[in-house]
C-alpha cells in the first residue's frame, strides 16, 4: 500500500486564500483553473444534459457564473464520450467558455439504486435508456471524465445514503479510499484536469476521521465532503461538515456536495466550505417557487395576480428588471417561458447571495452579514432553527 500514496503530478489548480473571518472558519479565496479564475465561496449550478434546464450558456455567463456542473452518468450514456470528444469536449459541446466540474457518476447509485450492484470492481448499472448492463469502474469513470475535459473531475466513490447505518457505511468508506487510488492511477490529464477526492463516512465521526486521515495523505488538488445532504438530521449534518473542514488542508478547496438552501450555504461557509452545488434552485423554479431573501414566493398563488412589483425589488436579474409578479403569475398557467424566467431569477439569487457572503468576508464583516441574513430570512430570533444557532455558536457567531 506504500505505492498507493505516490505524489500526483503537477496540478492545474492553484488557490489563493484572500481573507479569513476573524471569528468563524469562513474564507474568501480565488481558485485558478484552466478556464479562468473562480472567486469563492461559490455556488455551482447543475446542468444535467449539458444544458441548464431552461438556461443557455450565454445566460449563465451573463449572470456571472464562472463554473457549473456537467453530469457524467447521463453524458457518458448518451450522447457518449466519443461524440463529446469530437465536439471539442464538454466545453465545446455546451459552448461554455468557463470552468466545468463533472461528477463521477457515483451519486446516481443512490438515486438509481434499483439499477445497481456494487462490488470491489465497480458499480453495475442497467442503462435506463436501453436496459444494457454497464459496469462503471473507477478507471471507466476517469476515462469518461478525461474525454469530457472538465476542469474538475470527481473520484468514483462508493455512495451510501446518509440515513444508512452499520457495517455498510464502513465498507463504503474504505472502498472509497481504495477507489481514490485507482482513480489517481487512471487519470491521464492531471496537468489539465483536477481530481478531487470525496470524504465519506456517513454520520459516524470516527469513520469520517479515518477517511480524512487516509485521503489527505494523497496529494490531490481538492477535497469534497460527500455523503451528506441526503435527508439526515441537520444536527448531524453540520457536525460532520465542521469535523471535515477541521481536518482538511487550508491550501486546498473544500467542496460540500449537494447543498443549496440559502441558510445551509451561509452556515456551511461559516464552517469553512468553499464550493457548493445543488439542483434545488432550478428544480424549485419548475414548481413556481421564486427564491427571495425572506424565503420564497409561490408565483402561481392567486395573491400575485394583481401584484405589479418584480419578484424582488432589490434583485438585478433580467427577470426582475423586466417582469412583474402578476405577469409571471398569468404566464405560469400557460407557458413554459415562465419556468425559464424563474430559473434565471433563482440562479441569480444564489450567485448574488454568494457574492454578498464573499464581499462581507473580504471586508471583515462576515458575522454582521450572518446576523442580518438571519433577521431577513426568519424575522424573529424565536424562528431561527436551533441547529443553525448551535452550528454558528460553534464558530463564535452568536445570533442576537
Amino acid at each position: 500500500a506504500m505505492a498507493a500514496a505516490a505524489p500526483m503530478p503537477v496540478s492545474s489548480l492553484s488557490v489563493r486564500v484572500l481573507a479569513e473571518c476573524g471569528y468563524s472558519k469562513a474564507r474568501a479565496c480565488e481558485l485558478w483553473l484552466p478556464h479562468g479564475a473562480v472567486p469563492t465561496p461559490v455556488f455551482m449550478p447543475v446542468g444535467t444534459q449539458g444544458t441548464m434546464k431552461g438556461l443557455t450558456a450565454d445566460q449563465l455567463q451573463d449572470l456571472g457564473c464562472r463554473i457549473c456542473l456537467g453530469n457524467t452518468y447521463h453524458l457518458g450514456m448518451r450522447p457518449g464520450p466519443e461524440l463529446i470528444k469530437k465536439a471539442g469536449g464538454l466545453h465545446g459541446f455546451m459552448n461554455w467558455k468557463h470552468n466545468l466540474l463533472t461528477d463521477s457518476g457515483g451519486f446516481q447509485m443512490v438515486s438509481l439504486v434499483e439499477l445497481s450492484e456494487v462490488t470491489e470492481e465497480g458499480v453495475k448499472f442497467r442503462s435506463p435508456y436501453d436496459g444494457k448492463e454497464i459496469l462503471l469502474t473507477p478507471e471507466k469513470s476517469i476515462e469518461i471524465q478525461n474525454a469530457l475535459g472538465s476542469d474538475i473531475i470527481m473520484q468514483l466513490d462508493d455512495v451510501v445514503s446518509s440515513t444508512v447505518t452499520g457495517p455498510r457505511v464502513e465498507e463504503a468508506m474504505h472502498r472509497s479510499v481504495r477507489w481514490l487510488d485507482r482513480c489517481i492511477a487512471a487519470h491521464k490529464n492531471p496537468e489539465k484536469q483536477n481530481l478531487f477526492a470525496i470524504i465519506q463516512g456517513g454520520l459516524n465521526s470516527e469513520l469520517r476521521k479515518t477517511c480524512l486521515e487516509e485521503m489527505t495523505k494523497r496529494d490531490v488538488p481538492g477535497f469534497a465532503i460527500g455523503g451528506l445532504s441526503g435527508g439526515e438530521e441537520k444536527d448531524h449534518f453540520w457536525r460532520m461538515v465542521t469535523l471535515s473542514t477541521d481536518h482538511l488542508p487550508r491550501e486546498k478547496p473544500r467542496y460540500l456536495m449537494g447543498v443549496g438552501y440559502a441558510t445551509d450555504l451561509v452556515v456551511c461557509v461559516a464552517l469553512g466550505c468553499d464550493m457548493f452545488d445543488c439542483v434545488f434552485p432550478t428544480r424549485t423554479a419548475r414548481f413556481g417557487s421564486a427564491l427571495v431573501p425572506w424565503g420564497w414566493l409561490q408565483i402561481k398563488s392567486k395573491q400575485y395576480a394583481n401584484d405589479f412589483r418584480p419578484i424582488d425589488e432589490n434583485c438585478e436579474c433580467p427577470t426582475c428588471k423586466r417582469y412583474t409578479r402578476a405577469f409571471l403569475n398569468v404566464l405560469f398557467k400557460k407557458d413554459t417561458a415562465a419556468l425559464h424566467h424563474l430559473t434565471v431569477h433563482n440562479i441569480a439569487y444564489q450567485l448574488t447571495l454568494m457574492h454578498s457572503i464573499r464581499e462581507s468576508i473580504l471586508q471583515g464583516r462576515f458575522p454582521e452579514f450572518v446576523q442580518q441574513f438571519m433577521k431577513t430570512m426568519y424575522g424573529s430570533k424565536e424562528k431561527y432553527p436551533s441547529w443553525v444557532t448551535e452550528a454558528l455558536a460553534s464558530v463564535s457567531i452568536i445570533l442576537e
